[in-house]
Protein backbone atom coordinates (compact mmCIF):
# COMPACT_ATOMS: atom_id res chain seq x y z
CA UNK A 1 0.00 0.00 0.00
CA UNK A 2 3.22 2.39 0.85
CA UNK A 3 4.44 1.37 -2.92
CA UNK A 4 0.94 2.19 -4.57
CA UNK A 5 0.63 5.30 -2.37
CA UNK A 6 3.93 6.62 -3.56
CA UNK A 7 2.70 6.02 -7.19
CA UNK A 8 -0.57 7.19 -7.31
CA UNK A 9 0.69 10.90 -6.11
CA UNK A 10 3.82 11.04 -7.84
CA UNK A 11 1.50 10.29 -10.96
CA UNK A 12 -1.30 12.88 -10.50
CA UNK A 13 1.74 15.48 -9.31
CA UNK A 14 3.16 14.78 -12.48
CA UNK A 15 -0.01 15.60 -14.70
CA UNK A 16 -0.38 18.87 -12.60
CA UNK A 17 -2.51 18.05 -9.79
CA UNK A 18 -1.74 19.70 -6.51
CA UNK A 19 -1.57 17.01 -4.31
CA UNK A 20 -1.09 17.06 -0.38
CA UNK A 21 -0.16 13.67 1.19
CA UNK A 22 -1.10 12.80 5.15
CA UNK A 23 1.22 10.36 6.06
CA UNK A 24 4.27 9.08 8.67
CA UNK A 25 6.94 11.27 9.19
CA UNK A 26 9.88 10.50 6.96
CA UNK A 27 7.95 10.37 3.80
CA UNK A 28 9.57 11.75 1.32
CA UNK A 29 7.01 11.97 -1.84
CA UNK A 30 7.01 14.28 -4.69
CA UNK A 31 4.23 16.76 -3.60
CA UNK A 32 3.07 18.40 -0.37
CA UNK A 33 3.46 16.45 2.54
CA UNK A 34 2.10 16.78 6.44
CA UNK A 35 3.29 14.54 9.19
CA UNK A 36 0.16 12.90 11.01
CA UNK A 37 2.32 9.89 12.75
CA UNK A 38 5.46 9.46 14.41
CA UNK A 39 8.70 8.38 12.34
CA UNK A 40 9.42 5.34 15.34
CA UNK A 41 5.92 3.76 14.94
CA UNK A 42 5.68 0.70 13.59
CA UNK A 43 2.43 -1.41 12.75
CA UNK A 44 2.57 -4.92 14.55
CA UNK A 45 1.21 -7.63 12.43
CA UNK A 46 -0.38 -9.88 15.04
CA UNK A 47 -1.04 -7.81 18.57
CA UNK A 48 -2.95 -9.31 20.85
CA UNK A 49 -5.98 -7.64 21.94
CA UNK A 50 -4.34 -5.01 23.74
CA UNK A 51 -1.78 -4.30 21.98
CA UNK A 52 -4.06 -4.43 19.02
CA UNK A 53 -6.07 -1.92 20.91
CA UNK A 54 -2.99 0.57 21.50
CA UNK A 55 -2.55 0.25 17.65
CA UNK A 56 -5.92 1.40 16.25
CA UNK A 57 -5.81 4.13 18.92
CA UNK A 58 -2.61 5.45 17.43
CA UNK A 59 -3.45 5.03 13.81
CA UNK A 60 -7.24 6.68 14.21
CA UNK A 61 -5.57 9.63 16.12
CA UNK A 62 -3.25 10.29 12.91
CA UNK A 63 -6.36 9.72 10.83
CA UNK A 64 -8.21 11.95 13.05
CA UNK A 65 -5.47 14.47 12.48
CA UNK A 66 -5.34 14.31 8.63
CA UNK A 67 -9.15 14.42 8.69
CA UNK A 68 -9.30 17.70 10.75
CA UNK A 69 -6.85 18.85 8.26
CA UNK A 70 -8.78 17.85 5.10
CA UNK A 71 -11.92 20.25 6.69
CA UNK A 72 -9.97 22.94 7.39
CA UNK A 73 -8.40 23.02 4.02
CA UNK A 74 -10.01 24.32 0.51
CA UNK A 75 -9.46 20.35 -1.94
CA UNK A 76 -11.08 19.44 -4.23
CA UNK A 77 -11.32 15.41 -3.58
CA UNK A 78 -9.99 13.37 -0.80
CA UNK A 79 -8.29 10.25 -2.21
CA UNK A 80 -8.66 7.57 0.97
CA UNK A 81 -5.69 5.30 0.35
CA UNK A 82 -5.85 3.66 4.04
CA UNK A 83 -7.47 0.65 6.36
CA UNK A 84 -9.38 2.99 8.53
CA UNK A 85 -13.40 2.94 9.22
CA UNK A 86 -12.86 6.91 10.30
CA UNK A 87 -13.25 8.37 6.49
CA UNK A 88 -16.13 6.52 6.08
CA UNK A 89 -18.02 8.64 8.93
CA UNK A 90 -16.28 11.63 9.24
CA UNK A 91 -15.90 12.72 5.75
CA UNK A 92 -19.08 13.38 5.24
CA UNK A 93 -20.39 15.54 2.37
CA UNK A 94 -16.59 15.94 1.37
CA UNK A 95 -16.04 14.26 -2.24
CA UNK A 96 -13.97 11.10 -1.74
CA UNK A 97 -12.73 8.28 -3.62
CA UNK A 98 -12.04 5.36 -1.30
CA UNK A 99 -10.03 2.53 -2.67
CA UNK A 100 -10.00 -0.58 -0.53
CA UNK A 101 -7.06 -2.74 -1.01
CA UNK A 102 -8.59 -5.56 1.18
CA UNK A 103 -11.27 -8.19 1.69
CA UNK A 104 -13.92 -6.92 4.25
CA UNK A 105 -11.86 -6.10 7.47
CA UNK A 106 -13.84 -5.99 11.14
CA UNK A 107 -13.91 -2.16 12.07
CA UNK A 108 -15.30 -1.42 8.32
CA UNK A 109 -17.78 -4.45 8.14
CA UNK A 110 -19.93 -2.80 11.48
CA UNK A 111 -20.03 0.30 9.56
CA UNK A 112 -21.13 -1.32 6.47
CA UNK A 113 -23.49 -3.65 8.03
CA UNK A 114 -24.99 -1.40 10.74
CA UNK A 115 -28.71 -1.01 10.27
CA UNK A 116 -29.25 1.27 8.02
CA UNK A 117 -26.45 2.36 6.15
CA UNK A 118 -26.07 4.16 3.35
CA UNK A 119 -23.13 5.25 1.06
CA UNK A 120 -22.62 8.63 1.63
CA UNK A 121 -23.62 10.61 -1.62
CA UNK A 122 -20.49 12.56 -2.23
CA UNK A 123 -18.21 9.60 -2.05
CA UNK A 124 -17.06 6.41 -4.44
CA UNK A 125 -15.33 3.28 -4.16
CA UNK A 126 -13.30 1.07 -5.84
CA UNK A 127 -11.03 -2.18 -5.13
CA UNK A 128 -7.96 -3.76 -6.64
CA UNK A 129 -9.51 -6.58 -8.37
CA UNK A 130 -12.57 -8.00 -9.49
CA UNK A 131 -11.70 -11.13 -7.19
CA UNK A 132 -11.56 -8.92 -4.18
CA UNK A 133 -14.89 -7.01 -5.53
CA UNK A 134 -16.91 -9.81 -4.86
CA UNK A 135 -16.32 -9.35 -1.09
CA UNK A 136 -17.90 -5.91 -0.99
CA UNK A 137 -21.28 -5.80 -3.37
CA UNK A 138 -23.20 -7.46 -0.65
CA UNK A 139 -22.63 -3.60 0.76
CA UNK A 140 -21.69 -1.38 -2.21
CA UNK A 141 -22.69 -2.73 -5.44
CA UNK A 142 -21.78 0.26 -7.11
CA UNK A 143 -17.69 -0.72 -6.43
CA UNK A 144 -15.65 -0.06 -9.00
CA UNK A 145 -12.38 -2.17 -10.13
CA UNK A 146 -8.66 -0.55 -10.58
CA UNK A 147 -6.30 -3.03 -11.10
CA UNK A 148 -2.66 -2.26 -9.60
CA UNK A 149 -0.24 -0.85 -11.80
CA UNK A 150 4.02 -0.52 -11.50
CA UNK A 151 6.68 0.88 -13.20
CA UNK A 152 7.34 -1.90 -15.63
CA UNK A 153 10.58 -0.23 -16.22
CA UNK A 154 11.88 -0.30 -12.86
CA UNK A 155 11.57 -4.34 -12.96
CA UNK A 156 13.50 -4.74 -16.11
CA UNK A 157 17.32 -6.70 -15.67
CA UNK A 158 19.54 -7.98 -17.33
CA UNK A 159 20.79 -10.21 -14.62
CA UNK A 160 21.59 -13.81 -15.69
CA UNK A 161 18.97 -16.13 -15.12
CA UNK A 162 20.05 -19.36 -12.51
CA UNK A 163 18.44 -22.73 -13.57
CA UNK A 164 16.93 -24.63 -10.75
CA UNK A 165 16.48 -21.45 -8.60
CA UNK A 166 13.24 -20.42 -7.62
CA UNK A 167 11.64 -16.56 -5.90
CA UNK A 168 9.52 -15.99 -3.32
CA UNK A 169 8.93 -12.47 -1.36
CA UNK A 170 6.64 -10.83 0.59
CA UNK A 171 5.32 -10.70 4.09
CA UNK A 172 6.39 -13.99 5.76
CA UNK A 173 2.83 -14.63 7.45
CA UNK A 174 0.19 -18.22 7.26
CA UNK A 175 -1.84 -16.54 5.04
CA UNK A 176 1.11 -15.78 2.62
CA UNK A 177 1.86 -19.81 2.47
CA UNK A 178 5.67 -19.48 2.53
CA UNK A 179 5.87 -22.88 4.00
CA UNK A 180 3.72 -24.07 0.83
CA UNK A 181 6.48 -22.32 -1.05
CA UNK A 182 9.36 -24.09 0.61
CA UNK A 183 7.37 -27.77 0.32
CA UNK A 184 6.72 -27.18 -3.68
CA UNK A 185 10.53 -25.85 -4.49
CA UNK A 186 11.78 -28.97 -2.43
CA UNK A 187 9.20 -31.44 -4.87
CA UNK A 188 10.55 -30.57 -7.97
CA UNK A 189 14.05 -29.74 -6.86
CA UNK A 190 14.25 -26.06 -6.94
CA UNK A 191 16.73 -23.98 -4.78
CA UNK A 192 14.58 -21.03 -3.13
CA UNK A 193 15.05 -17.88 -2.06
CA UNK A 194 13.08 -16.43 0.11
CA UNK A 195 12.76 -12.52 0.95
CA UNK A 196 10.45 -10.00 2.77
CA UNK A 197 9.35 -8.68 6.40
CA UNK A 198 8.73 -11.63 8.90
CA UNK A 199 5.32 -10.12 10.43
CA UNK A 200 4.43 -13.46 12.01
CA UNK A 201 7.78 -14.52 13.97
CA UNK A 202 6.23 -17.50 15.61
CA UNK A 203 4.93 -18.92 12.41
CA UNK A 204 8.73 -18.34 11.07
CA UNK A 205 10.45 -19.82 13.86
CA UNK A 206 8.07 -22.68 14.02
CA UNK A 207 7.60 -23.39 9.85
CA UNK A 208 10.50 -21.58 8.00
CA UNK A 209 13.25 -21.40 9.83
CA UNK A 210 13.80 -25.15 10.31
CA UNK A 211 13.40 -25.44 6.92
CA UNK A 212 16.03 -23.12 5.82
CA UNK A 213 19.51 -25.09 5.06
CA UNK A 214 21.91 -24.35 1.50
CA UNK A 215 18.79 -25.14 -0.92
CA UNK A 216 15.82 -22.88 0.90
CA UNK A 217 17.55 -19.38 1.99
CA UNK A 218 15.93 -16.66 3.77
CA UNK A 219 17.63 -13.27 2.42
CA UNK A 220 15.91 -10.88 4.91
CA UNK A 221 13.66 -7.91 3.94
CA UNK A 222 15.34 -5.88 0.80
CA UNK A 223 15.39 -3.63 -1.04
CA UNK A 224 13.68 -2.74 -4.32
CA UNK A 225 16.97 -3.08 -6.30
CA UNK A 226 17.99 -6.33 -4.36
CA UNK A 227 14.29 -7.71 -4.80
CA UNK A 228 14.24 -7.33 -8.34
CA UNK A 229 17.85 -9.16 -9.35
CA UNK A 230 16.37 -12.17 -7.17
CA UNK A 231 13.19 -11.80 -8.87
CA UNK A 232 15.10 -12.10 -12.42
CA UNK A 233 17.87 -14.44 -11.76
CA UNK A 234 15.36 -17.16 -10.43
CA UNK A 235 13.91 -19.33 -12.97
CA UNK A 236 10.33 -19.48 -11.29
CA UNK A 237 8.92 -17.20 -9.19
CA UNK A 238 6.38 -18.99 -6.35
CA UNK A 239 3.26 -17.50 -5.39
CA UNK A 240 1.52 -19.33 -2.82
CA UNK A 241 -1.50 -17.25 -1.10
CA UNK A 242 -4.04 -19.39 1.18
CA UNK A 243 -6.17 -16.21 1.56
CA UNK A 244 -8.22 -13.91 -0.84
CA UNK A 245 -5.30 -12.14 -2.31
CA UNK A 246 -6.90 -8.91 -2.92
CA UNK A 247 -4.17 -8.57 -5.69
CA UNK A 248 -0.50 -9.47 -5.54
CA UNK A 249 1.86 -6.89 -6.68
CA UNK A 250 4.75 -9.04 -6.10
CA UNK A 251 2.97 -11.60 -8.66
CA UNK A 252 3.26 -8.54 -10.98
CA UNK A 253 6.50 -7.38 -10.68
CA UNK A 254 7.86 -10.96 -11.11
CA UNK A 255 6.39 -10.73 -14.47
CA UNK A 256 7.68 -7.38 -15.31
CA UNK A 257 11.04 -9.00 -14.82
CA UNK A 258 10.17 -11.85 -17.10
CA UNK A 259 9.68 -14.51 -14.99
CA UNK A 260 6.86 -16.81 -15.42
CA UNK A 261 4.70 -17.36 -12.08
CA UNK A 262 3.51 -21.02 -10.28
CA UNK A 263 1.03 -19.84 -7.92
CA UNK A 264 -1.74 -21.25 -6.08
CA UNK A 265 -5.37 -20.30 -7.16
CA UNK A 266 -6.55 -17.79 -4.80
CA UNK A 267 -8.08 -14.18 -5.17
CA UNK A 268 -7.51 -12.25 -7.68
CA UNK A 269 -4.16 -14.65 -8.96
CA UNK A 270 -6.18 -15.62 -12.57
CA UNK A 271 -6.74 -11.37 -12.94
CA UNK A 272 -2.93 -11.53 -12.93
CA UNK A 273 -1.26 -14.39 -14.16
CA UNK A 274 -2.13 -15.27 -18.03
CA UNK A 275 -1.21 -18.27 -19.73
CA UNK A 276 1.29 -16.21 -21.19
CA UNK A 277 3.02 -15.13 -17.87
CA UNK A 278 2.47 -18.41 -15.67
CA UNK A 279 0.19 -21.27 -14.62
CA UNK A 280 -2.44 -21.17 -11.49
CA UNK A 281 -1.98 -24.40 -9.93
CA UNK A 282 -5.68 -26.92 -10.11
CA UNK A 283 -5.74 -26.98 -5.71
CA UNK A 284 -4.37 -25.24 -2.92
CA UNK A 285 -1.60 -27.74 -1.77
CA UNK A 286 1.70 -28.20 -2.16
CA UNK A 287 1.70 -31.11 -4.78
CA UNK A 288 -0.35 -28.65 -7.39
CA UNK A 289 1.63 -25.97 -7.15
CA UNK A 290 4.96 -28.15 -7.93
CA UNK A 291 2.99 -29.38 -10.74
CA UNK A 292 2.59 -25.80 -11.86
CA UNK A 293 6.12 -24.92 -11.24
CA UNK A 294 7.14 -27.97 -13.64
CA UNK A 295 4.87 -26.09 -16.54
CA UNK A 296 6.20 -22.46 -15.30
CA UNK A 297 9.79 -22.39 -14.92
CA UNK A 298 9.97 -23.75 -19.35
CA UNK A 299 8.08 -20.75 -20.35
CA UNK A 300 9.51 -17.95 -22.86
CA UNK A 301 10.86 -15.34 -20.47
CA UNK A 302 9.91 -12.21 -23.05
CA UNK A 303 6.19 -13.85 -23.29
CA UNK A 304 6.20 -13.61 -19.76
CA UNK A 305 7.61 -10.01 -19.40
CA UNK A 306 5.14 -8.95 -22.34
CA UNK A 307 2.24 -9.67 -20.65
CA UNK A 308 2.98 -6.98 -17.65
CA UNK A 309 2.25 -4.42 -20.37
CA UNK A 310 -1.50 -4.07 -19.33
CA UNK A 311 -0.31 -3.30 -15.80
CA UNK A 312 1.64 -0.46 -16.27
CA UNK A 313 1.64 2.20 -13.96
CA UNK A 314 0.14 5.00 -16.68
CA UNK A 315 -2.89 3.11 -17.35
CA UNK A 316 -3.37 2.79 -13.30
CA UNK A 317 -2.98 6.93 -12.85
CA UNK A 318 -4.91 7.71 -16.00
CA UNK A 319 -8.00 5.07 -14.25
CA UNK A 320 -7.61 6.99 -10.50
CA UNK A 321 -7.83 10.72 -12.48
CA UNK A 322 -10.83 9.13 -14.34
CA UNK A 323 -12.62 8.06 -11.11
CA UNK A 324 -11.34 11.47 -9.06
CA UNK A 325 -13.29 13.32 -11.18
CA UNK A 326 -16.46 11.63 -11.42
CA UNK A 327 -16.57 12.11 -7.41
CA UNK A 328 -15.57 16.19 -8.68
CA UNK A 329 -18.54 16.14 -11.39
CA UNK A 330 -16.44 18.79 -13.04
CA UNK A 331 -15.06 18.55 -16.79
CA UNK A 332 -12.64 16.33 -17.55
CA UNK A 333 -9.97 19.14 -18.83
CA UNK A 334 -10.32 20.74 -15.94
CA UNK A 335 -7.41 21.55 -13.68
CA UNK A 336 -7.82 20.72 -9.73
CA UNK A 337 -6.39 20.63 -6.36
CA UNK A 338 -6.50 16.33 -5.82
CA UNK A 339 -6.30 15.70 -2.63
Amino acid sequence: MESHTGHLVAGLSSRGHDVTLFAKEGSNPSCAFEPVLAQEFSVAGYPESHGRHRQHAALDGAMDLAIKSVRAGRFDAVLNNSLSPLPHLQLTSVPTLHVLHTPVLPRLAEIFGSAGWESEPAHRHITVSHANAIHWRSWLPEISVIHNGIALNSWMSDVAVEPGTAAWTGRITPEKGTHLAIAAARATSMKLRIAGPVQDHEYFRSLIEPELDADITYLGHLDQPCLRQVIAAAQVFISSPLWEEPFGLTTLEAIACGTPVAALPAGAMSEIISRRSGVVATHRNAHALANAIVLAREMDRQEVRDSAQAFGLDSMITAYERQLRSVLRVPQDAQGRLR
